[in-house]
């Protein structure tokens, strides 16, 4: 498997002291209406919604279920975008990008109708976000955001620097409030959506098993429902599947450079010691700030912080723990600022890759060239929202019906040809 991420990981000691479920590899050949490969976030929000259905569904994955980007995920649900919606709408039309948003805040209100429905603790919890300026320069194109997401309905406020300092800790030269956020712990979120599908609607899932590129029963035909994709395992096994599934994150690596063109970069993140005074002041909110690269909070269950930002342009892992260390000082630094009186340790720390389009949208749909293939891959911090949504655009797409957000978020879509 790929390396994802580095350092020492807060999610894995939220599973214990029951730990998750292990499937088999691949021992059998098989026949399935939709093959998934990826047993990460948008693997589970496919495999769950595609096998409710009613479509014979099987997700295959090449390491462990949830070891890959679920694990560096800080579990931050958001509609607004790494791409803001004024600068979104410049970009694709107003009328688009406002669709598109309205497409994240459902997929945030479907993502908690998922976490109702699994009846485990995923530590799902709605959220107010707090998005503030980070200079004084950010202040016009803030306003401008603030009015376009109120001229649209979105529950938002426009927060001056006296009311900042009144209802927080800090004083910012401006910032707006969105309404109907979330935050979720991503591996808790995984399993149960797995293990969930597999006990209730019959999802087959197979672990450290590694699929191999699709071939056709009938390449010459274009009607994906004649034929089947013929995939062999690495088990030396075959699947027959009438849909594949790239639910990776990312761009296949044996597809590299073949379907879209992305930037891949370095994150870091840090889990605090436990705040229980902040915990009960500020719990409700997620903050985060205009600056690209942002940084970014939250809260957790346990009353700690988890932050992240930082992003530099490299692709490198850093396994030296002094160099780590140094990088998540700096996301600590991010959190004092907010809460100067604040004495918090880092008790967990690691980095992460991650990818970013050339127009700051996922990637979700079918493959522009073979039929029958489909592609979920996040790109971006809104990565779960696009997982959420992206299930749902392959579900209609899989069963012949159109999407309104489809022709947004497609492989060759129009608006990459302006970026």
């Amino acid at each position: 498997m790929k390396h994802l991420h580095e350092g020492h990981l807060y999610w894995p000691e939220t599973m214990k002291p029951q730990q998750p479920a292990v499937y088999p590899q691949l021992a059998e050949a098989i026949t399935t209406d939709v093959a998934i490969i990826g047993g990460g976030m948008s693997g589970a929000i496919c495999g769950y919604i595609l096998s409710r259905s009613g479509l014979t569904t099987a997700l295959f994955e090449r390491g462990q279920i949830g070891s890959g980007s679920s694990l560096a995920n800080t579990g931050l649900l958001q509609y607004c975008n790494d791409i803001m919606l004024c600068d979104l709408a410049d970009q694709i039309g107003e009328g688009a990008a406002v669709q598109f948003y309205k497409g994240c805040k459902q997929a945030v209100e479907q993502l908690g109708e998922l976490a109702a429905e699994l009846g485990t603790s995923s530590e799902f919890a709605s959220r107010s976000s707090l998005y503030f300026a980070s200079t004084e320069q950010d202040v016009p194109r803030l306003k401008r955001e603030y009015k376009l997401l109120k001229q649209h309905q979105f529950e938002v406020e426009y927060l001056e620097p006296e009311e900042i300092a009144a209802r927080f800790s800090f004083r910012k030269p401006g910032a707006i409030v969105t309404h109907g956020d979330a935050s979720v712990n991503p591996s808790r979120f995984v399993h149960s959506l797995i293990d969930s599908a597999a006990k209730r609607f019959g999802l087959a899932v197979f672990e450290q098993t590694e699929l191999s590129t699709a071939k056709r029963s009938n390449p010459g035909n274009r009607d994906s429902s004649r034929g089947w994709h013929i995939l062999k395992s690495s088990t030396g096994y075959e699947v027959r599947a009438k849909h594949v599934i790239y639910a990776v994150g990312y761009e296949p690596e044996e597809l590299r450079g073949k379907l879209v063109k992305s930037v891949m970069n370095r994150t870091y993140a840090i889990v605090t010691s436990p705040q229980p005074e902040l915990y009960e002041m500020f719990s409700r909110y997620l903050f985060w700030e205009t600056a690209r690269p942002y940084s970014y909070m939250r809260f957790l269950e346990d009353k700690r912080m988890i932050a992240g930002g930082g992003d530099d342009e490299s692709k490198v892992l850093l396994t030296s723990e002094s160099a780590l260390r140094k990088e998540s000082e700096k996301v600590l630094g991010f959190i004092e600022g907010l809460f100067p009186t604040i004495q918090a340790s880092i008790d967990y720390e690691w980095n992460a890759t991650f990818a970013l389009s050339r127009d700051e949208l996922p990637f979700i749909g079918a493959d522009p060239h073979t039929p029958g293939i489909y592609y979920c891959l996040g790109y971006g911090g809104n990565g779960t929202v696009y997982s959420m949504m992206g299930s749902h655009i392959l579900h209609h797409l899989i069963t012949g019906r159109d999407h309104p957000l489809a022709s947004i978020v497609a492989l060759d879509r129009a608006s990459l040809l302006k970026v």
